[in-house]
């Protein structure tokens, strides 16, 4: 079994409209679908990515207002990186300057160049110039000029006071090449290079056990292309001894989980039906979304949920 790398990568932010404006506004990325959590439907659920929110392009918050902020550090996903065109970092710099956003760098790694910042909640975000970039779709009609703009997930960060295991399971669970390493960083690459085809773990043998709450990566979630072999990944991940959730509809992937004691919640989720199984292109991200179970309770949830100032651009000649 061979993941083609990651689908998405789920968050937990703490207040909804600076989210928008950080990630909307100055990362630039589509908001693609504006729902709620299944689990608690009076807070959001946001997702973000390129024009149509394709698998290798999704950051997704969960919203936890009343939650405090987590703590990074060992069995935790601590970075999340969006790949930029070469040359773009002067740009980035200086676009995050102007808004008053700290930033790092740049620094070098695996013969990339990596500017680092952080979130309205303290969350590690990363921009990795490198020419692969070029050849991926960037988002069209947002705030930034298409030339610097961001084009999908470059990868995730994952930090280890023992590495060996997680080694393992990217390696042998999900069929991930180990290609080098770069100090204490060892990076793994999924077999299509495609956007999110990366995952970097560090090891970091004095690092405190980290605490998923505001500010931190909840889970990632790597591809599956269809359910058939969705079904093939759960039946591999259960010979694995490893703990695999059902298979769970979200609407517009389907999902199981697992995750190994103490370490980072992963998902396997499919690259369809995608987020225009109820919204056209043009209007993804343009209104409340509620799955069918909760359709007759929309009035009560738009009530409990705060108001937002929503980001209504669409696709070019929308």
């Amino acid at each position: 079994m061979e993941t083609a790398g990651i689908h998405h990568v789920t968050a937990i932010a703490s207040e909804a409209q600076q989210n928008l404006d950080f990630y909307t506004g100055l990362l630039g990325l589509r908001l693609v679908k504006l729902t709620v959590d299944h689990d608690d439907p009076t807070t959001y659920d946001i997702c973000y990515g390129d024009d149509l929110g394709t698998p290798g392009s999704i950051l997704t918050f969960l919203l936890r207002p009343n939650e405090s902020r987590g703590r990074q550090g060992s069995g935790q996903a601590t970075a999340i990186s969006f790949s930029v065109p070469s040359g773009a970092l002067d740009y980035w710099k200086d676009r995050f300057g102007s808004q008053g956003v700290a930033s790092h760098g740049p620094v070098r790694r695996f013969n990339e160049e990596v500017l680092v910042t952080v979130d309205p909640d303290g969350l590690q975000v990363e921009l990795v110039a490198h020419p692969g970039a070029e050849e991926r779709g960037a988002r069209t009609g947002g705030p930034v000029p298409i030339q610097h703009g961001i084009r999908g997930l470059h990868s995730i960060t994952i930090t280890e006071r023992t590495p060996e295991r997680m080694e393992w399971l990217l390696s042998h669970g999900l069929g991930l090449r180990r290609i080098g390493r770069d100090g204490r960083r060892t990076r793994f690459v999924a077999w299509e290079q495609a956007a999110g085809s990366i995952v970097d773990l560090i090891w970091e043998p004095e690092a405190s056990r980290g605490t998923t709450a505001v500010g931190s990566i909840h889970h990632v979630a790597f591809r599956a292309p269809d359910e058939e072999l969705q079904e093939e990944w759960r039946r591999w991940l259960l010979r694995m001894e490893l703990h695999v959730t059902k298979i769970q509809d979200r609407r517009y992937f389907r999902s199981i989980y697992f995750q190994q004691a103490g370490d980072v919640l992963m998902e396997i989720a499919t690259d369809g039906p995608g987020f225009t199984v109820d919204e056209p292109p043009e209007r993804l991200g343009h209104a409340l979304q509620l799955p069918q179970w909760l359709a007759s309770h929309r009035e009560a949830i738009r009530q409990a949920l705060p108001k937002l100032r929503l980001p209504l651009d669409g696709l070019p000649g929308s």
